[in-house]
């Protein structure tokens, strides 16, 4: 059985602990490893490894000491080198699309729309055959996905509040355009929701708000009227 909890989501730190009761692991080490430690009760010393999706800060800073902890870390080769940590050896490169295990866990990279080197979603499964999807900081997700049990999406904006925030002057019409061709607004989540298979779906967890830009309210129900399903906003 999968558990997800979420240490930290947002432009500030990017940290989630997924577990399948045998193999747990981190995605995304936007934190430092202390701060992991201590919202994990101090209970580290089994995790198998780090999935890390691209080199921005909010989402890799704390990577030296999750390192230094003896934890592998997993990631494309356009991340590697744009963190410029090329000579350790528990950094591990992934291919697109080719799958990797770690413990119980198989793991599919894929890539994802976002202004970095080679950003990556990952699809994993584990041996009891469910599935757990991870995309952040995309735009857009051009794959279709069977037999989902877990989706954790990025919900960046809503389309309707960034356009508000421009015309009143809150945002620049510039800053409206990075935001648009990097992340992933709440239209075309529920668009990528409508194209997949979400029978066997038990859980959304919908990521990475924008404090200024996201209206919770709206994006709990307007997901909740597509799916039906349980609904986690950390």
């Amino acid at each position: 059985m999968i558990e997800i909890k979420t240490l930290a989501t947002g432009s500030k730190g990017n940290c989630y602990y997924v577990t399948d009761g045998v193999t747990p692991i981190l995605i995304e080490c936007g934190i430092s490893f202390k701060q992991i430690q201590q919202k994990l009760n101090f209970q580290t010393t089994d995790i198998a490894a780090c999935l890390v999706s691209h080199e921005h800060q909010d989402h890799c800073k704390g990577i030296d000491g999750v390192l230094k902890a003896g934890i592998r870390c997993y990631m494309s080769a356009g991340t590697k080198m744009a963190i410029n940590r090329d000579n350790h050896h528990r950094i591990k490169t992934v291919e697109n699309k080719k799958q990797f295990t770690v413990g119980t866990w198989t793991i599919l990279p894929f890539d994802v729309q976002h202004d970095v080197s080679e950003p990556f979603g990952f699809l994993l499964a584990n041996e009891d055959g469910e599935k757990l999807l991870f995309a952040t900081d995309t735009y857009y997700i051009k794959y279709k996905f069977k037999g989902l049990s877990h989706l954790m999406i990025e919900t960046n904006y809503c389309q309707s509040v960034l356009d508000t925030n421009v015309e009143s002057g809150r945002i620049h019409p510039s800053m409206r355009k990075r935001v648009m061709k990097s992340h992933f607004s709440l239209e075309n989540v529920i668009e990528f929701l409508k194209a997949n298979d979400l029978s066997n779906l038990q859980e959304i967890w919908l990521l990475h708000l924008s404090d200024s830009n996201s209206d919770e309210e709206l994006i709990r129900n307007e997901v909740a009227k597509v799916t039906g399903k349980l609904i986690r906003i950390p």
